[in-house]
């Protein structure tokens, strides 16, 4: 039995019947000429039945005993139940885009089992457009958002004429040749290594100091610690959620990046952001001071695609600003200085930062924890970078690619953000009881990516 890491085990011990760690997507799938949504259901579904050859990734489940301390290890099924894990739907009529985002809603909010792999797949059809859905969720100890993705993409190609469509499990996808045994080169290799391991962590409390600094004289850098408004964002939360997704044109918005000299990402933060303010102001519940948005940083490598690797900065989303441009100036300044700072630690240092941004959600099952301590921020917002050219399954064209991640005790709202080809696609996972009309967020979304069209003198 492996031992379990404390990046991957703190998923488990976190984890309430209120609050389901685990991450999801939602993937369209238009058939291919001459077939129909019945057929191309029922080919994936037979598919991934057949698939009966398993990686490691997907027969991992939690080892007994579990101590006080949670999991300590992994253990490996060697049997898969597949008609449990690989299912099969078909929306009720009229089979529109709200059944759908309501079934994914009304899944999402179940626990995944611990006595099994933890990971679903759930084939849908019934679409009244013909497209077919599919609809994952594997639990967080397992896979970030990144390596979720990245799972997927291994069962997809470009060529629309290749018919050699599997499981995200087969273990063909990610089988490599054999490196030759090591000699005394490796072994330096690792003893260096280790040496920069321990000079990273030697050099962790001067790493503290310099952030810590950095948040008292640089007001664009918010430092762990420096606590966000609360809002109807920050409660505790019941385990039914809400989900709502749409997809826009991602030259729309590398427009405005291009004119006004910004990331693809702070368009997606600012686009959040008026969202979020409006949404607030309709609630009235728009607190004076600006709402924090913590924005995971993936750490990953090119050799290092599964797992868990990432960091995390704290953003100003100005939220407490009408001006849509002003708004945009402090958010960029605000990430720019950040991701100054995480470029000037050590990849140790990095982790240990984001850690220290995420740790109160470590506490925040403690009853009145949520209710009583003010908040570190007040919502994550993710952006995974998706394929950038058209994939296939079996000759059917992905066409959405939506990410359902994780609404968690004092954090009632998630917005994870996955860019393809052509479009950016927003993924919103809430609390069902504590945010309600989540969906109009969307209209925000949409209100707020024209304001900002309008400040790059961009015309519609």
């Amino acid at each position: 039995m492996p031992y379990m890491p404390v990046t991957e085990s703190m998923f488990l011990i976190a984890e309430t019947r209120e609050q389901p760690m685990h991450v999801g997507g939602l993937q369209l799938f238009v058939p291919r000429a001459g077939q129909s949504a019945t057929d191309l259901a029922e080919e994936i579904f037979t598919t991934f039945q057949e698939c009966t050859d398993v990686q490691p990734l997907f027969r991992k489940r939690p080892a007994s005993p579990v101590t006080i301390l949670g999991n300590l290890a992994w253990s490996f099924d060697e049997d898969i139940d597949f008609e449990y894990h690989v299912r099969r739907t078909v929306l009720p009529r009229p089979g529109r885009v709200r059944e759908l985002l309501r079934y994914v809603s009304l899944q999402h909010g179940a626990l995944l089992d611990r006595f099994r792999p933890m990971w679903e797949v759930h084939v849908i059809e019934g679409l009244e457009d013909g497209r077919v859905a599919l609809y994952t969720k594997v639990h967080h100890s397992l896979v970030d958002g990144v390596s979720a993705l990245k799972l997927l993409q291994r069962t997809l190609t470009t060529d629309p004429d290749d018919r050699s469509g599997t499981a995200p499990w087969d273990p063909s996808l990610t089988r490599r040749r054999t490196k030759k045994p090591s000699t005394g080169v490796g072994l330096r290799s690792r003893i260096g290594a280790a040496v920069g391991v321990g000079g990273q962590i030697a050099g962790m409390i001067p790493a503290t100091a310099k952030v810590a600094l950095r948040g008292i004289t640089d007001p664009d850098f918010i430092s762990p610690g420096n606590g966000a408004p609360r809002t109807i964002l920050d409660v505790a939360i019941g385990s039914a959620r809400r989900f709502a997704a749409q997809q826009w044109p991602i030259e729309r918005l590398r427009a405005v990046a291009t004119d006004m000299q910004i990331t693809l990402n702070d368009v997606v933060v600012a686009m959040c952001a008026g969202a979020l303010r409006s949404y607030l102001i309709d609630q009235d519940a728009l607190p004076d001071k600006p709402l924090i948005a913590s924005v995971p940083v993936s750490m990953h490598t090119d050799s290092e695609t599964v797992g868990n690797s990432i960091t995390a900065i704290m953003v100003n989303l100005a939220t407490d600003q009408p001006d849509p441009e002003r708004r945009l100036a402090t958010i960029v300044a605000s990430t720019r200085t950040s991701k100054q700072v995480v470029r000037g630690l050590k990849p140790l240092q990095a982790l240990a930062l984001g850690a220290a941004n995420f740790a109160p959600l470590a506490f925040a099952t403690v009853p009145g924890f949520v209710q009583y301590t003010p908040p570190q921020f007040n919502i994550i917002i993710s952006n995974v970078p998706g394929p950038s050219q058209h994939l296939y399954w079996n000759g059917a064209r992905l066409e959405g690619v939506y990410p359902v991640s994780i609404p968690m005790e004092g954090l009632a709202l998630n917005i994870t953000v996955t860019s393809t080809v052509d479009h950016v696609n927003f993924g919103l996972i809430g609390a069902r009881a504590q945010l309600p009309s989540l969906q109009r967020l969307l209209t925000h979304l949409d209100t707020a990516l024209e304001e900002l069209e309008k400040v790059a003198g961009i015309v519609g």
